[in-house]
């Protein structure tokens, strides 16, 4: 049996059994009780200069086969979102062709995608609002003339620029009104992007739920559903039990999300819960089939005993600060196979020191996340040795 050598804080190593992987299979027909979309990242070019500041230069091939292995397992993919490392390493023209590539190969495959649309192509950071609303727009009528799903993301010029929370009403009104079909809104909390902090106009979560609730129902109609990740449950709870019956919650909380996703026991008098919309989904992809399949087959025990171990896991890799996450969704990619070196666009891949990786990697074994063990084993070992640790 192969052992797993680990890391500690202080510089010393240990080493535990390598588990096999779990024996999940792809779905054989399509999830049915649970939307599930994958927020997947990007992966560059390994010699390419992927440096702070540079423009990303992508694997284009490794990247979107990353997207089918998604789809593979059921899932489907929001693109070009936080995860993809927008306003982290992803420019304004990577994120273009990205969505075009992303829709081009959705559609090929059936496969079902939403990308984030927002105000980040233009370059100066304090704007006014109808510069606001006119960037807005113009990114969303690029994704849709694309053919893809919209994410409307939050954005940081309206932070800077809405000075209360009618501006953020009459802004998403705007944009809205000119939405071809109904976009999912997306509440980014400040641990996601401290530039967000008071996002809808108020730092109180209640009132800034208000806010979100009073342009969902004077949208009804261009608003299908609502991202949040504030990493709040109780938050998500209170505003999902308010939502209209035709808009859908959306779980961000990679810190909570099994439990909001089994949702309201089925005798309760009127069950609710979350579908997702996760970064974990991409570093636990089978699981999180596994666990829907079972949900579909009405195991709620079944979905637990699968997805329940890998909340510890994700609870690591969203750790603070929380916004270099996309560092361990990168790292459990490369060590399952899915790209051929452990790098990011914007050299992200150095955001987490290796201590916090070994941590990830422990956690992934011992919840039946690491894809192909033998492989992971092999390639942790190697960066430890390269980074002259030894036994």
């Amino acid at each position: 049996m192969t052992d797993l050598r680990l890391l500690s804080d202080d510089g010393g190593t240990s080493a535990e059994p390598l588990n096999p992987a779990p024996p999940f299979t792809r779905p054989a027909a399509p999830l049915s009780s649970r939307v599930a979309y994958a927020a997947a990242h990007v992966i560059p070019r390994p010699w390419a200069r992927n440096t702070p500041g540079s423009p990303a230069e992508i694997d284009w091939d490794a990247t979107l086969a990353f997207r089918h292995h998604l789809w593979s397992w059921g899932l489907g993919v929001a693109d070009a979102m936080d995860t993809a490392q927008r306003n982290m390493g992803l420019d304004p023209p990577a994120t273009r062709e990205l969505i075009t590539r992303s829709a081009a190969e959705a559609r090929s495959v059936g496969g079902r995608l939403v990308v984030g649309v927002n105000t980040d192509h233009v370059e100066d950071e304090l704007i006014p609002l109808e510069a606001v609303i006119d960037a807005y727009t113009e990114q969303l009528h690029f994704a849709e003339d694309a053919g893809a799903g919209v994410v409307l993301m939050a954005s940081r010029q309206l932070a800077r620029a809405a000075r209360s929370a009618e501006d953020y009403r009459r802004v998403y009104r705007e944009v809205l009104a000119s939405a071809g079909t109904p976009v999912v809104l997306h509440w980014l909390g400040a641990a996601f992007d401290p530039t967000l902090e008071a996002y809808f106009g108020s730092s109180d979560v209640a009132a800034a739920a208000d806010t979100v609730l009073q342009i969902i129902g004077e949208n009804q109609g261009a608003v299908a559903g609502i991202k949040m990740s504030l990493l709040d449950a109780s938050a998500e709870i209170a505003v999902r039990s308010r939502l209209p019956e035709t808009v859908t919650m959306f779980t961000g909380d990679d810190f909570n999300y099994v439990g909001l996703i089994a949702g309201d026991e089925p005798n309760s008098p009127t069950p609710r819960h979350s579908d997702a919309l996760l970064g974990a989904f991409a570093a636990v992809a089978p699981n999180a089939s596994a666990a829907i399949q079972a949900l579909d087959a009405g195991d709620r025990a079944g979905y637990r005993r699968i997805l329940g171990p890998t909340e510890e896991l994700s609870r690591q890799i969203f750790a603070a600060p929380t916004f270099y996450y996309k560092t361990g969704v990168a790292f459990l990619s490369w060590l399952g196979g899915h790209q051929s070196s452990f790098t990011m666009v914007g050299g992200l891949h150095s955001a987490r020191s290796l201590p916090h990786l070994s941590e990830i990697v422990r956690l992934a074994n011992a919840c039946g996340a690491l894809e192909r063990p033998e492989l992971a084993a092999s390639r942790w070992g190697d960066l430890l040795a390269v980074n002259g640790i030894v036994a």
